[in-house]
């Protein structure tokens, strides 16, 4: 060998080495010694490695050593320090150190026992030079084999697992596909998901926080100079100004409409004209008043729960959300087409045009990935590809990272609660009135709004995150958190990758419009603005189509159900019953979905009662919940108005007897003073 005085190769075998649930084979240990003459010393090292089963080079001159690492790229470098005659140590482990391959290599410094009472000597020095152990002159073969294996098993074993990391990352890095790395059980433990911001890496767990930008220090006009005009000098020429504006909001034209009536009305109708003023003035013009608590707890605690933005919150909690995307996904392998879905899902696909269609069944089939599999064959249904110009292997991605961000450890709000969303969104879709409303564009943003309307979704509240002043909650204000949250994190996975990027083809004017309505009917699944989403489409639509098929005189306009403003109603009250159409399925699936939905509401219980946080929904304690009634009081207050509604513009028959059915079922078990989702003899 031209590199190296002496080398061997002695028996070797491949080791496994674990990290975490993936296992690593690594190939034998290579050891390399530089010695410049040959002594018991380093027999001792050579015969430690034939014992270990290591590969050995000897070399005895820099440059041979040098030549021979670049060639092997050795794992272990012993080198002889005891005496500087025949080379200078710390200038070979300076060379060897300067080189991209000792990156993971463990350099060993042989050095002399000390004399007498000679102080013991520092290794800094030592560790300048790039030196990462010291090893005492011993040349007792069991004293050699010992500081090897500990080497292996040490500084070796993690530089080994560094380098597979690196490795896999680079690999991410430059794939053009979507990678999934799984364990055994084919649990995903790394994946590639396109996050935006910034990417912190443990050992198998992503997090994902939010960068935000410095906040800009804007000063108040009026203190930046002397001269600086008052407030007081202001106030009155802005004040006179408002009052001679001539702009009219439509809510201060019904007043000055009102107030003008009462000047010629009886007294009786000029107060009841006042309290209608009353009422107008308020803000929440849609929300209706509850009662007292007393009255119905549970429907209170729903409403507190679902429609306030938990501003009861206690000081000094502090509740952060860590993005784990440790999906609990399967071994399947992602279909490339829609034509290459396994035989057993193929077979549940073909149902899925019907209301009746099992989401569960797709759910256990594809080891809850259920919504890559209905998205590939829904979005292919309604051509979308071919309105956003992406291919199949695009969107297969898309799907792909929109699923892998939903939260499989969550009882309620997973993928599959995204994937019965998505179904729903497209059966109103097949609807023949809604079908003549909307247009393609609509149909396309009201398909990716129900399939990352929850993506992210940390399985607690809005209420709770701003109780708990978790990240989230300050981001946004304490306003629509996780709807806001929603769809931002959809559009940044999105557009942050060019391989999963469904609007990349797309015309700018196309995508600024598509992007509009997703984010308005995602942000409409938000509980506070419930009654307004409500009435306004029964004011806006059902009423002027009753008039318009009863021949009224009365002067509304036609339904006009083309109208923008319609359209936007429309498409609101579609994802929002989409979103809560559990009570509307067939018994078994409404049955299953109270169950999801009540143990995520027992398991913020609990977890707000261990923060000392107010409990928003008390009710939704695990040990005393009637579940019955709970979903009686959720479709006395949110279903009933809502899919009436929503029954008389796209004519829903088989739901509202769905509904019917099991609302009896409910009132059944709670008659029989029932807590669980069925009696015990139908358990």
């Amino acid at each position: 060998n031209k590199h190296c005085s002496r080398a061997g190769v002695l028996q070797v075998s491949s080791a496994e080495v674990r990290i975490g649930p993936m296992r690593l084979t690594q190939d034998p240990i290579q050891v390399l010694l530089i010695f410049a003459k040959e002594d018991s010393q380093s027999d001792g090292f050579w015969w430690a490695c034939d014992r270990a089963g290591y590969r050995c080079n000897i070399a005895r001159t820099p440059e041979s050593a040098l030549e021979c690492f670049l060639d092997k790229h050795h794992e272990i470098i012993v080198i002889d320090h005891r005496q500087t005659r025949n080379f200078d140590a710390e200038a070979v482990c300076r060379s060897i150190r300067a080189t991209n391959p000792s990156e993971h290599t463990v350099i060993l410094a042989v050095v002399s026992q000390a004399l007498g009472d000679r102080e013991e000597a520092s290794v800094l020095p030592l560790l300048h030079a790039g030196f990462n152990r010291r090893f005492m002159e011993n040349s007792n073969i069991i004293a050699c084999y010992n500081e090897l294996i500990q080497i292996e098993h040490g500084e070796v074993r993690s530089q080994f697992k560094l380098r597979a990391c690196n490795s896999v990352f680079t690999a991410l890095d430059h794939c053009h596909e979507a990678i999934e790395i799984t364990s055994d059980d084919h649990v995903i433990q790394v994946g590639r998901h396109f996050l935006s911001g910034d990417l912190k890496i443990e050992p198998f767990k992503f997090e994902y926080k939010n960068r935000r930008k410095e906040s800009i220090d804007v000063k108040s006009i009026s203190s930046r100079g002397s001269d600086a005009p008052s407030l007081q000098n202001r106030r009155y020429p802005s004040m006179a100004r408002i009052h001679s504006m001539t702009i009219e909001a439509p809510i201060t034209k019904v007043i000055n409409i009102i107030n003008a009536a009462q000047e010629n009305s009886p007294v009786t109708v000029a107060e009841a004209l006042d309290r209608v003023l009353e009422i107008l003035r308020t803000t929440e013009l849609y929300s209706p008043q509850l009662g007292t608590k007393d009255e119905d707890p549970h429907t209170s605690d729903l409403v507190g729960g679902l429609m306030t933005d938990g501003l009861r919150r206690l000081s000094g909690n502090e509740y952060v959300f860590t993005k784990n995307v440790h999906q609990s996904h399967s071994h399947l392998a992602m279909p490339i087409t829609i034509n290459d879905v396994p035989p057993c899902i193929a077979q549940l696909l073909d149902n899925e045009e019907s209301w009746e269609f099992n989401i569960f069944e797709l759910e256990a089939v594809t080891h809850k990935r259920p919504l890559v599999y209905l998205g590939l064959k829904v979005f292919s249904r309604f051509g979308v590809c071919e309105f956003l110009h992406c291919s199949e292997t695009t969107l297969r991605a898309w799907l792909q990272v929109i699923e892998a961000n939903y939260h499989s450890s969550n009882a309620y709000h997973n993928s599959t609660h995204a994937a019965d969303v998505l179904h729903a969104t497209a059966f109103f879709l097949g609807k023949e009135r809604v079908k003549g409303s909307l247009d393609q564009l609509d149909e396309v943003a009201a398909l990716i709004a129900a399939t990352v309307h929850d993506v992210d979704h940390p399985g607690r509240t809005n209420s709770f995150l701003c109780n708990a002043g978790s990240e989230l909650a300050v981001l946004y204000n304490d306003t629509a958190v996780l709807e806001s949250h929603h769809t931002a994190l959809a559009f940044q996975l999105t557009v942050k990758d060019s391989k999963c990027n469904i609007f990349k083809n797309i015309d700018r004017n196309h995508y600024r419009t598509l992007r509009q309505a997703i984010i308005d009917m995602v942000l409409a699944t938000e509980m506070t603005k419930h009654f307004e989403h409500v009435n306004k489409f029964v004011n806006s639509i059902n009423k002027p189509m009753a008039a318009e098929s009863e021949g009224s005189d009365c002067e509304c306009n036609p339904t006009g159900k083309n109208f923008p403003e319609n359209q936007i109603l429309i498409k609101r009250m579609m994802i929002k019953c989409a979103d809560v159409a559990n009570p509307c399925r067939p018994l078994d699936l409404c049955i299953e979905w109270a169950g999801r939905i009540s143990e995520e509401y027992f398991a913020q219980t609990d977890e707000e009662k261990r923060q000392g946080l107010p409990v928003v929904m008390p009710v939704f304690d695990r040990n005393t919940c009637s579940i019955p009634k709970s979903q009686i009081s959720f479709i006395d207050y949110f279903i009933t108005d809502m899919f009436d509604a929503w029954d008389a513009f796209a004519h829903l028959p088989a739901l509202m007897q769905h509904l019917a059915d099991n609302y009896k079922h409910w009132k059944t078990l709670d008659d029989l003073k029932c807590k669980s989702l069925r009696l015990p003899s139908d358990s």
